[in-house]
């Protein structure tokens, strides 16, 4: 019996020995012990893809915060879902590129300049400030899921901002913003129309 006790607390000593000499190894590990010995190299190639002329004045942002829960159905599984806290954004504006020479009258003592319509020149989600809250029954594909709620929570963005009057107000902020730059400009009246042509 006693060769059994014997070769128990032997066994043991050696168990918590081995345990010892991984909490040691865990401690020197994530300790800056070993980034002396250790450093990391990056090495880019930046290549220069497309070089495109832009011509879009950006009149108007809205900024939208939003809880977004995205379901996904399943047959056989239970629905997974995710629930977001999302941030983003939406941009308004009006292209410049749009406007030809027959779009300018002048007069003597006025200028009338028809702009093309406002529009949604960009929308997205601001990652940096936007997280995942929870998921839910998404053990099979969990990045799928968050993707497709991104998405969701992206489009989502855009309707709200055209639900919100977006265009209405670029089209104003180019009234009150473009009206007196032009008509110090030329030192005439300035009028400015919208196209409804489109």
């Amino acid at each position: 019996m006693s060769k059994f006790i014997n070769a128990l607390l032997r066994l043991i000593l050696f168990a918590m020995l081995i345990a010892g000499l991984i909490a040691i190894w865990e401690q020197v590990r994530s300790s800056s012990l070993l980034s002396r010995f250790r450093r990391s190299e990056t090495t880019e190639r930046t290549v220069l893809k497309e070089v495109t002329s832009l011509g879009k004045l950006e009149l108007v942002k809205y900024t939208f915060k939003d809880i977004v829960e995205h379901e996904q159905i399943n047959t056989f599984l239970p629905n997974a879902n995710a629930i977001l806290i999302v941030e983003g954004e939406a941009t308004g504006c009006i292209d410049l590129t749009r406007i030809k020479p027959e779009d300018i009258q002048a007069d003597a003592d006025s200028v009338t300049i028809r702009l093309p319509q406002p529009e949604l020149c960009g929308w997205k989600i601001n990652h940096d400030r936007s997280r995942v809250y929870d998921t839910r029954f998404s053990f099979l594909n969990e990045s799928q899921l968050v993707s497709d709620a991104y998405r969701q929570a992206e489009r989502q963005i855009r309707q709200a901002a055209l639900n919100g009057g977006i265009l209405t107000q670029t089209r104003r902020n180019a009234d009150q913003m473009l009206r007196p730059l032009l008509a110090r400009v030329s030192g005439k009246k300035v009028g400015l129309v919208f196209d409804d042509r489109q």
